[in-house]
Formats: structure tokens, sequence, C-alpha cells
């Protein structure tokens, strides 16, 4: 008896999936910042949900696991972590890498996204950039929102010449008027504000990245969904996404949305 108990336990750890099926999450709330395109912004025809390049990216991959996620709105960015801090909120989509944090939440490697941050300019400027140090004497803007690593903030404080502005909108608009000669703004985040401002054709963006912060998915330590199982997956499928060509074409996809949203104002309030 103990003999054919012991064989149908064997069986049973065999089964595909059924060893980690009792710790497995099968739905995670999720929120982050509402006022970030293209990864996220809130739904206009759902003010209650975010929509982005984040959201589509992180329901693929949660479909791929067998895990339904919904993307919800929590408030401004402050209090989007603070719901995930609290554990109220399984997942922040879009964390920056920020050791304080490490107290609270659990960030999956590598990032879902990286936002190149780049140096952009009016198309008729005479400035050479090359390097950070071209940058040297020369006024430029960056918004109040925009996340950089911790290093890059550092050496931009110390070398650069900055005005914050209250956003990027704000700054782009500097940038047109001649008030500053460049904008440190992401790569996306950069086009998608320079199309529906009607800039595109008047701001270049300069190749090289002068900071590559990651947009990462962290999950609560008090979030019930924490476990080995789920982290490792995450992890495993955070490192699949760069080969896949996923992340471009969702991207340029939301760049695209966000604009054809913005010429079709609908009657939710903006926030």
């Amino acid at each position: 008896m103990d003999l054919r108990f012991g064989w149908i336990l064997l069986g049973l750890t065999m089964l595909p999936g059924l060893t980690h099926a009792a710790g497995k999450c099968e739905r995670l709330v999720v929120t982050g910042s509402p006022d970030a395109p293209p990864y996220l912004w809130q739904d206009p025809q759902n003010p209650k949900h975010l929509i982005g390049a984040s959201a589509d990216l992180l329901d693929h991959v949660a479909g791929e696991l067998g895990i339904k996620v919904e993307l919800l709105y929590a408030g401004k960015r402050s209090q989007a972590l603070e719901e995930v801090r609290s554990g109220r909120m399984d997942l922040l989509a879009d964390a920056p890498l920020t050791v304080s944090e490490l107290e609270t939440m659990d960030y999956i490697h590598p990032p879902l996204l990286e936002n190149d941050y780049l140096v952009w300019t009016r198309k008729d400027s005479s400035l050479v950039y090359n390097d950070l140090q071209d940058l040297h004497g020369h006024p430029g803007a960056l918004s109040e929102k925009s996340r950089l690593t911790a290093q890059f903030a550092g050496l931009a404080e110390q070398q650069l010449t900055l005005t914050r502005t209250a956003n990027l909108t704000q700054a782009f608009q500097k940038l047109l008027l001649g008030e500053v000669e460049f904008v440190l703004a992401g790569r996306y985040s950069g086009l998608a504000m320079a199309k529906t401002l009607g800039m595109a054709n008047d701001l270049v963006a300069r190749a090289q990245p002068v900071d590559k912060p990651g947009l990462y998915l962290a999950i609560s330590h008090n979030s019930a969904c924490n476990d080995p199982w789920l982290r490792g997956q995450l992890a495993k499928k955070m490192t699949e996404l760069p080969a896949s060509g996923l992340t471009e074409a969702v991207l340029q996809r939301n760049i695209e949305r966000w604009n054809a949203q913005q010429k079709q104002p609908v009657s939710a309030p903006k926030q």
C-alpha cells in the first residue's frame, strides 16, 4: 500500500504545472503613472483604467502565463506608488529602480522597457552635440516628471544648466521659443508629445542617449501574488521580450493611438 501511494505521489509531481499551480496567481491588479504617453495614460473612454505600451506588453506577457491583468488608475504617480507599497494593488508597471523602494517591492529584471533620454533641439540649431560636455554653458530644460537614473541626475545637476518645467509640453515650448537650446526628454515620450503639439517638423532628437533608465515591473512585498514562481516567470518573459521585436511595434502603435485620441476630444475630464 505504501509503495503504491509513493508511485501516486511521484506521478502527481510529474504532471505539468501541478507543482506550482497551488501558488499560481490568477489575477494581478496593476497600476502606474497616469500621464506618461506612450507608456501609460488614462483611457479617455474608461478613465478608471490605464492604457499604453506598458499595459499592452504586460497584458501580452501575462496572457502567455495564463494570468489576468487589470490595469487601474490609482491617482497621480505618488498615489499609485502608495497603493502598491501597501499591497492594495499588486504591481507597479513602470517603476524606476530606486534603492529605497527595495524595502517595499521586488523588482523584476530586466526592465519591461528602457526609456532612452535624448537631447532634443530645434532643427535649425547650431548646437554641436557628441557628449555631455558639449552641453556645458548652454541653457536646457527638463520636465519635473522625468525619471532619470540617480547617477545621471547627479551629473546633470552638477554639469548642466537646466530649467525645470511642470511638464514636457512647457519644455518643448521653451525650446521652440528659443528660451533654451535643448531639452532632455525620452525618445518615445518626446516623439509622442512633439507630434501632439505639431512640432514634429521643427524638433530633432540626437541619436546618442544621455541616460537609459529602465521601467520595471515591481511587485509589492504585501501582495498575495508575490511568490517565486511568478517572479521567475516574469523575469523569463522580460528576458525574451527584447528579441521578440514586439516592443518597438507596441511603442509605435501607442504613439499613434495617443495622437489620434488628442485629435478626438472626449467628454471625460482631463487629469
